[in-house]
């Protein structure tokens, strides 16, 4: 047999495999996917907020996070170096809100921002909250409860783009949206691997016990999420509330976001090779599901490049000696596509993708399918996530260049 079938084959297995868990894991849980657990107890809360240069959203989020329906012990501001007026905007809101509290560092990195954090917050529960992102007022009252088991090291929601009015912000609604009702199935199973930054409560000392955020990785929320998982705690997602974020308006700063996404991925992959097959669920379904999800689209990239140069390099063969012998370049046969099992895999495989995402947006509160067209869904399979593996390319050559930057 030759080797691109079984490729192919094995990229379509893969990606056959994601689905039907997915949609085995929505089958035995629907009824319980918007559930949030109520607490027997109150929490002392305390909200960090990393900034840096974050002058025209910080003094919006600090007023979603105190107009929260839950009392709060205190919330701190790092101001990791800004150089633009953070510094004096938060400055300005001490008088208003009596529980805020600023810290000025020099610029070292979010998870460093993070780790200050933990060292002088007062509360029990310890929640990050980007500095262009928003909760909704019963955010916390729905996490919270959570917490009561004691196995549970953080909890998370979901976000939805806070701007989605635009083409190029649509297709961001929809992504966000698949994102978070795929990680809630994988939470029925404790395999959610990241507890991302717009909004995650977390155990103080649960942080603590396992020495704080990966100050280094340039994607902590996923490093601290698989730390958590290795340590034998639960990450838990809540589809009953959410928080706004700030999308990129702009496919250059969307474009430095994924890569850094990518390459936070790679760190972490690296990091915790040694635990491939092993250590529970981080090592037997983690790190498997994570490095094939995050490698499946260059496969898939590689298959057609390959098929499309073997097809021009046919054709210029053809025509080059063809011409010559006055043979026909082009006849009737040629006008037919000939049918095979891989194509009917494929399209079958496209058709299924496309039905599940329609059933998980039909299914969250938020309206999105309401403000979405037949043609942003297709834009969003055919040409949006097509981006995905060219980004994997560039994150693969900045993380063997150990090219860390942020931008």
């Amino acid at each position: 047999m030759k080797l691109l079938p079984i490729i192919y084959l094995g990229y379509m297995f893969v990606s056959i495999f994601f689905l039907f868990l997915y949609l085995l894991l929505f089958m035995n849980n629907k009824k319980t996917l918007f559930d949030s657990p109520k607490t027997r107890k109150k929490y002392k809360v305390s909200v960090l907020i990393p900034a840096y240069n974050e002058k025209d959203t910080i003094k919006e989020t600090i007023n979603a996070v105190f107009g929260i329906d839950y009392p709060l012990k205190e919330v701190i501001i790092i101001n990791d170096g800004s150089t633009d007026n953070t510094k004096k905007i938060v400055g300005e809101l001490l008088k208003k809100y009596p529980k805020l509290k600023l810290i000025n560092k020099k610029n070292t990195g979010k998870g460093d921002s993070l780790n200050r954090g933990i060292e002088i917050a007062k509360g029990e529960l310890f929640v990050v909250v980007d500095a262009d992102s928003y909760p909704a007022k019963d955010s916390f009252k729905k996490l919270v409860g959570f917490f009561d088991n004691e196995k549970v090291g953080a909890a998370t929601c979901i976000f939805i783009p806070r701007n989605n009015k635009t083409f190029f912000e649509k297709l961001q609604d929809v992504e966000y949206h698949v994102i978070a009702f795929t990680r809630k199935l994988l939470g029925y199973v404790d395999a959610i691997y990241v507890t991302p930054g717009p909004l995650a409560m977390y155990r103080k000392s649960v942080l603590e016990e396992i020495g704080g955020f990966d100050s280094k990785n340039m994607t902590e929320d996923i490093e601290i999420a698989w730390r958590l998982t290795k340590a034998g705690y639960r990450r838990e997602m809540c589809l009953d509330t959410y928080a706004t974020t700030t999308v990129p308006k702009k496919f250059k700063p969307w474009y430095r976001q994924r890569r850094r996404w990518n390459m936070g991925g790679l760190q972490c992959i690296l990091k915790y090779k040694k635990d491939f097959f092993k250590r529970g669920m981080l090592g037997f379904f983690i790190l498997p599901f994570f490095t094939l999800q995050l490698f499946l689209g260059l496969v898939g990239l590689s298959i057609f490049f390959y098929l499309l140069i073997r097809r021009i390099i046919s054709n210029y063969l053809l025509i080059t000696y063809s011409i010559p012998v006055g043979v026909p370049i082009l006849t009737m046969d040629s006008v037919f596509v000939t049918p095979s099992f891989l194509n009917y895999l494929g399209i079958i495989l496209f058709v299924a993708g496309f039905v599940f995402t329609i059933l998980i947006l039909s299914v969250m509160k938020s309206g999105v399918l309401k403000r979405q067209s037949m043609f942003n869904f297709l834009a969003y399979f055919l040409i949006y996530l097509s981006t995905y593996p060219f980004i994997m390319i560039t994150a693969i050559y900045n993380f063997i260049k150990k090219n860390y930057t942020w931008g």
